[in-house]
Parts: C-alpha cells; sequence; structure tokens
C-alpha cells in the first residue's frame, strides 16, 4: 500500500512564507540596530576635602603687673623706759603769751534746738498716746454707766456698732466729735452725747510735748 502526505502536512506550500518571516525579522534587526543609541554617563565624583591651613600666630607672652605689697602694720607693742634712763631731747611748754604769740578765733558751737511742734497740727499717731483716765478698764465702765439705749432704736429692734471719733486736745479736752459711722434710731446722738460727757483725757504726747491726737472709738448697742 503506498503512503501518502496529506496536504496540510507539506510544508513546500508554506515555504515561501517563513522565507518572508525570516526577511522581516532580520530587516527588524537591522533597523534596531541602527536606531540603538547610547548616552555618556555622568561620573559620580564624591569630591575632594578642601582643608585650609590658617598660619598660626605668635602670640607675645606679657607678664602681669603685680600691685606693690601693702605696707607693713605698724608695731602696737609698748617699750616700757625705765625711770633712770636719761632723755636727750627737753620739751619747754610756753604758756605765756608774747606780742608775737597767734591768737586764733574759735566758732563758738551752736547747738540745734529742737524743732517747736505746730499747736494746730492733729497726730494720729503719737509716741504716746492719748489715754482715759483710769486706763482701759475705767472707760469701758463709764460708757457702761452713762449709755442710754434709745426708745425708738429699741422699739425698732435696731442693734450694732457706732464708730465715733474725736480730738483729745493738748490739755486733755474733748472737741470736734463725729460719726464715722453709725446704725440710726438715735444711737448716733446717744453715742456723741456720752462722749461729750467723758472727763479730761490723758492727752498724747510727741517727743515730749503735749499734741492734739485723733481719736476713733467704737460703741456697742446690743439687745438683751
Amino acid at each position: 500500500m503506498e503512503t501518502k502526505k496529506t496536504p496540510k502536512a507539506d510544508l513546500e506550500s508554506k515555504k515561501r512564507i517563513f522565507l518572508q518571516i525570516g526577511l522581516a525579522i532580520a530587516l527588524l534587526g537591522v533597523l534596531v540596530a541602527f536606531e540603538w543609541r547610547t548616552y555618556d554617563r555622568p561620573v559620580h565624583d564624591l569630591g575632594a576635602l578642601d582643608m585650609e591651613f590658617i598660619e598660626e600666630e605668635d602670640i607675645p607672652i606679657t607678664r602681669q603687673e603685680l600691685p606693690p605689697p601693702p605696707p607693713p602694720a605698724l608695731s602696737q607693742e609698748l617699750i616700757i623706759v625705765q625711770d633712770d634712763v636719761e632723755i636727750d631731747e627737753e620739751f619747754i611748754i610756753d604758756v605765756e603769751a608774747t606780742t608775737q604769740t597767734e591768737i586764733r578765733e574759735f566758732a563758738p558751737v551752736v547747738v540745734q534746738q529742737e524743732e517747736a511742734i505746730d499747736e494746730e497740727v492733729i497726730f494720729i499717731v503719737v509716741e504716746e498716746q492719748a489715754t482715759f483716765p483710769g486706763g482701759e478698764e475705767a472707760r469701758l465702765r463709764f460708757l457702761q454707766e452713762n449709755l442710754r439705749y434709745p426708745h425708738m432704736a429699741r422699739e425698732a429692734g435696731i442693734q450694732g456698732t457706732v464708730f465715733i471719733t474725736f480730738v483729745v486736745e493738748r490739755n486733755g479736752t474733748i472737741t470736734d466729735v463725729r460719726i464715722l459711722r453709725g446704725i440710726g434710731g438715735g444711737c448716733d446722738e446717744e453715742a456723741i452725747r456720752v462722749v461729750r460727757e467723758m472727763p479730761r483725757w490723758n492727752p498724747g504726747r510727741q517727743r515730749g510735748q503735749p499734741v492734739r491726737v485723733q481719736f476713733t472709738m467704737p460703741i456697742r448697742f446690743v439687745l438683751n
């Protein structure tokens, strides 16, 4: 039986196609070879160390001038001389005045007197404060015995503290009685009345002299 090739297995018919494909590939390789470009690669340099040499300057050596040493301290030692030692120098004290004696005038020493205190000045703080005769206990007892609770304030239930100010004169009398803060209801008037009836105080003193002193006193009104 004779063997026969199928038309699909016959390669003679496809010879031209393979030749054309080979020529096309060869032509493409030639074109790529001609069009290939090369570039210069940049050379990366890390750089060189640039050192600048500075000439050393010769500094002259100077000598520090030290201050002169302090003078030696004078000796405090006492030298005892025997009584029988003869002294060559003799001192003559001339107490008689002659025509050639120079007389100097000395200015007298003036003692400054203390500045007088103005009688019209009213002090608030003094060296010796003005006091009630008999002390603080006597003052409180005087207020307790002479103070009368006003009828109007008692009915209205008014109570509190009245602050009153006055001047203790140089002779101890009370003047210029005024209310600093009142509570009303007749309590302010009663406080003024009692203060004006006070006996003479012991006046305040400044540098040993009696002066006028401003005094502030609180008076409490409390209902039982």
